[in-house]
């Protein structure tokens, strides 16, 4: 008679069993691996009460220096004082002494690592701007606070545009990556609109270990909603390698929109795609001082490209500035350059003239 039993690991329905574990096992280690050393153990509430605000600064003196650095442990996987939503309001404008106050242990060019436990993470912050005093006060006075509560290791660049020719914000984001990575080997690329500060603590200042992430997905006056499903502006997070990958950013979006469209065309293009940040964590309150009208509100749907055909040539092997200053002040990192003006369109052939 032959033997009818078939042994465990010989039975089909066992091993097709096994493959469909593993094949989910693997499906949750991807989806959730936006950063594998934070968001794999962060436990976001399910609820967040958003009528109940603390304020950004709410225990942060609990983080006191630890007696011997020597024997200084790694930090904890998630910060003991993280409360999700924050108290941001842009009422009173905050002195630049008041923020150096509030932020003892803030470094010369505005870098700091925790006091009590060596950080998990490395994060530069980029912002881009030209003539944003007001609302640099208040990126600072709020921000400091906020990457601290998550016991980063960070600084703080600000890449000032010289001049006044048109604003170039992807060009500036290349120049402050450069810039930034030649001061240290960072995790993450942190590319921050200055007009714009976090509500929620639970949204970690940390990249996705595979694909570049959107960190601002629900902004006040975009009635915390996406203006569209492929929008990548704001706040984004990208490792060297991602940066690297899509070849920086494009230089060529002189005072008009489309870069951050461009940036996520290029993401697509290397086989790449974009994480985001649930609604309820990527909330953001943007400014406003009745100056002229923030690009993001003006956003209706992603603009025209030609990015399949421009991005391996446009971007940081073809970035050029000149850098004018790069000093460290006590909050942030100041760089001033000169990106230079819009270049000149060739001037038609003699035979495209005779066929205009």
């Amino acid at each position: 008679m032959k033997k009818m039993n078939l042994s465990r690991t010989e039975n089909p329905c066992f091993l097709l069993l096994l493959v469909i574990f593993q094949v989910i096992f693997i499906l949750i280690l991807y989806r959730g691996s936006s950063s594998v050393l934070f968001q794999g153990y962060l436990e976001v509430p399910k609820s967040l009460d958003y009528s109940k605000s603390k304020d950004v600064y709410i225990n942060l003196s609990l983080f006191t220096p630890a007696p011997d650095k020597a024997t200084m442990q790694t930090c904890t996987p998630q910060s003991d004082i993280i409360v999700g939503f924050l108290s941001i309001t842009f009422d009173t404008l905050h002195s630049e002494r008041t923020i150096i106050r509030k932020n003892p242990y803030v470094r010369s060019g505005g870098c700091y690592s925790p006091p009590h436990c060596l950080a998990r993470y490395k994060t530069a912050i980029i912002v881009p701007c030209r003539n944003c005093e007001k609302q640099l006060h208040h990126f600072l006075y709020y921000l400091h606070p906020f990457l601290q509560r998550q016991q980063l290791s960070y600084c703080i660049y600000l890449i000032h545009q010289a001049g006044s020719g048109p604003f170039n914000r992807a060009k500036l984001l290349n120049v402050g990556v450069r810039e930034a990575l030649k001061d240290n080997d960072w995790d993450c690329l942190l590319l921050h609109n200055v007009d714009l500060v976090p509500e929620n603590d639970y949204n970690l200042y940390v990249c996705d270990e595979y694909y570049p992430k959107h960190l601002s997905t629900a902004i006040d006056k975009l009635n915390y909603r996406l203006p569209y499903s492929s929008f990548f502006g704001g706040v984004t997070a990208l490792t060297p390698d991602h940066y690297m990958k899509i070849n920086g950013f494009p230089n060529t979006y002189w005072e008009r929109l489309g870069e951050d469209d461009d940036i996520a065309k290029r993401i697509h293009i290397v086989g790449m795609k974009i994480t985001r940040v649930p609604f309820r964590v990527g909330r953001y309150k943007m400014m406003d001082y009745g100056q002229a009208t923030s690009p993001l509100l003006n956003l209706e749907r992603p603009a025209e490209l030609r990015t399949s055909q421009t991005w391996k040539d446009d971007g940081t092997n073809s970035l050029v500035f000149e850098l004018w200053e790069k000093k460290k002040k006590h909050l942030y990192t100041y760089i001033i350059v000169d990106i230079g003006d819009i270049p000149a369109l060739p001037s038609p052939s003699k035979r495209e003239r005779n066929n205009i």
